[in-house]
Order: structure tokens, then sequence, then C-alpha cells
């Protein structure tokens, strides 16, 4: 059985993160979505929220599993016997930061590989921050996020 991971805080989840896991799960017997409980970010959402907002997302497929984790990926992998890690690509800086990042992990696991889905063109602009960024000024945000998850984060907006 082929097992990845798709590690990242996901704060929100967007239809970039649900496009790359759907598209993904058909590559892999098993996709498993980490949501990192303590990265060293600022965020809107606590770990079970985004846990519960990304599996809701994905509830209609039965080979991804979406739970929490903490510490490096590599160590998630290993502990989820993951023979892969999923990471999504947008234009230009993405390529960077997880060609860095890449062989960061295959420096401390050679045995992890690491597979890339491009994200569709139509999710090519959306990014997490961005999106906290405009429901801040009170733009509309309901088309880049999964049901549901526009509403979430107007309630989290209003009560800080």
């Amino acid at each position: 059985m082929v097992t990845a991971i798709y590690p990242g805080t996901f704060d929100p989840v967007h239809n970039g993160h649900v496009d790359v896991a759907v598209r993904a799960s058909k590559l892999f017997d098993k996709l498993i979505i980490g949501i990192y409980d303590s990265p060293p970010k600022d965020l809107l959402f606590n770990t079970e929220e985004r846990v519960e907002m990304f599996s809701k997302s994905v509830i209609d497929k039965k080979n991804i599993d979406v739970v929490p984790f903490s510490g490096l990926a590599v160590d998630f992998a290993i502990r989820v016997g993951a023979d892969f890690i999923l990471r999504g690509l947008r234009a230009g800086f993405d390529f960077e930061v997880e060609f860095e990042m890449t062989h960061m992990w295959r420096n401390l696991f050679p045995d992890i590989d690491v597979v890339c889905v491009m994200s569709s063109l139509e999710y090519q602009f959306i990014h997490s921050s961005r999106i906290k960024e405009v429901a801040q000024l009170g733009g509309n945000v309901e088309k880049l996020v999964p049901p549901g998850v526009s509403d979430l984060i107007s309630e989290k907006l209003n009560r800080n």
C-alpha cells in the first residue's frame, strides 16, 4: 500500500489545498493530511478547528485521513509509514521553497521522497494568508474556500 502525507498548517484550508489533496488521492492508496499542531506562525484557527475544516472538505474521499501532528514532517511520515510527502505547487516562488525543503527532508531521511502536484490554474493565486487578509478587510472569500469555511472565518474575526 502506497501512503503519502500532505503536511501543512492549512489556516484556513482553501480550495487549492482541497484540489491538490483530491487529485493526489488518485495517486496513492492512502493520503494522510497532517495538520501541523504547533507551527511558528500566528494562527486564526486552533488545531482541532483546522482538522475539522479539512476533514469536512474531503469527507467523500475514503482514502484520505486528516490528523494533527507535531514535530518534523519526516518524523511524522516515518510514524505513519508514509512513502512520500505530498506538496502543492503554485507558480514561481513555491518551487524554490519546496525545492529547498525537499532537500532538507532528504538530508534528514534519505528514503523519503517528495511528490509535487501543480495547483490547478484557477487556484494559482490562493494563499491562506491572503484569504485572511482579504477577510479581515471585509472582502468576500466564499469562492476561495470550501463550503462553510468563509462563515467560520467571519465568526472568528468578529470574536477577535
